[in-house]
């Protein structure tokens, strides 16, 4: 499980530079908690973090269940992928949302490929 806690940690230290970002753009553009309205640049920034946490919620279970259930090196690979795709995500949203697709079908692809994976485990193992 080392490969499958280290893209973990990975995960949670991209998260730690999305909030980073979250409140440097909120100084940078005057945008005073709890207001979460204002520069368009700081709402971007902003839904970057609060979408990647949303998305965390997914993908940590899914992570260790399909590491546990059905393969390590699959789900350390698709962690990967989200991370990776995490950060395509943010890169384009915030500089144009219209750029966020390619990370975010990236994001949705590896969670969903890691429930699916983990859900197959854990069918496997009562049948």
């Amino acid at each position: 499980m080392t490969l499958v806690a280290l893209v973990a940690l990975l995960a949670l230290l991209e998260y730690s530079v999305f909030v980073i970002m979250a409140g440097q753009a909120r100084g940078k553009y005057g945008i005073a908690a709890p207001s979460i309205t204002g520069d368009p640049t700081f709402e971007r920034t902003f839904r970057v973090q609060q979408n990647t946490v949303e998305q965390l919620v997914i993908f940590f279970p899914a992570l260790f269940l399909c590491a546990q259930y059905a393969n390590e090196m699959a789900a350390a690979a698709l962690g990967l992928v989200f991370v990776v795709g995490r950060a395509l995500y943010a890169r384009g949203y915030v500089d144009d949302p219209a750029k966020r697709g390619p990370g975010f079908l990236l994001t949705i692809a590896s969670n969903s490929l890691l429930i699916l994976g983990a859900l197959v485990g854990v069918i496997a193992e009562y049948v």
